[in-house]
């Protein structure tokens, strides 16, 4: 896996898992995982992972990742979505939930917070990650789309316009804890993901080692630390019921 900092967080919940199952591999649950940019390498790195997703496309590209991978053995794709989460996986089975990109999109937010939080065992916990509204506000912004940012301030969704927003609703600091609070779940964390380095240009990376580590460095105390954190270009959160 990566290192950013929502990867070491990751990293860190396995291994807790690993712990409490006695070394049996860690459950993994992905809602709304699609073609397994998080699946394939958490099945690589040895847990055993259900990714529920309703597009046959995304789990079509997600089974070629994972054969290309070796980790197919390790990889249980179900067809579907929030609401028949529980249908389709066991009660409190999960050791990690992964909502990732899955609550700007949900017809129900607090439906789709209720059914993550019935898929997680014991002890186990909740990732999301989301899109957050004010870094949507200072790229548009930036970009000379003023009037899309002013829109992306006064929407209380944090949305612009249906026809030309392929997300239902973005997300701050805030309203992410409060929607996962209000689902019952205790929130450990909140950090961002992208702080900074979407803003820099490549050309300043690119064949700099030392710059490439500075700019992780930078990248790892910023996810943490408002109100940098809260301009990063995705919200993540972990937490437990």
């Amino acid at each position: 896996m990566r290192s950013d900092a929502v990867h070491q967080v990751l990293e860190a919940e396995l291994a807790d898992a690993r712990r409490r199952r006695g070394g049996e591999p860690p459950r993994v649950l992905d809602v709304g995982g699609g073609s397994g940019v998080w699946a394939v390498p958490l099945a690589s790195a040895g847990c055993a992972v259900t990714v529920v997703d309703p597009s046959p496309n995304a789990l079509a590209t997600l089974q070629r990742r994972a054969d290309d991978a070796g980790a197919a053995d390790r990889i249980t794709p179900l067809q579907g979505d929030t609401d028949a989460l529980a249908a389709l996986s066991p009660e409190g089975g999960a050791d990690l939930v992964l909502a990732h990109g899955l609550l700007e999109v949900v017809d129900d937010v607090a439906a789709a917070v209720s059914a993550l939080v019935a898929a997680t065992a014991p002890g186990g916990a909740v990732s999301v990650l989301v899109a957050n509204r004010y870094a949507a506000v200072i790229g548009r912004a930036l970009a000379g789309r003023v009037s899309d940012a002013l829109r992306l301030v006064q929407d209380p969704d944090g949305r612009l316009d249906a026809a030309s927003d392929t997300l239902q609703r973005r997300f701050d600091a805030e309203e992410l804890e409060r929607v996962l609070t209000a689902g019952g779940l205790e929130v450990e964390l909140v950090q961002g993901q992208a702080v900074l380095s979407d803003l820099v240009p490549g050309s300043v990376l690119d064949n700099n080692p030392r710059a490439a580590e500075e700019m992780a460095e930078l990248e790892r105390l910023a996810a943490v630390r408002p109100p940098l954190r809260d301009i990063a270009t995705r919200l993540h959160a972990i937490a437990r019921a």
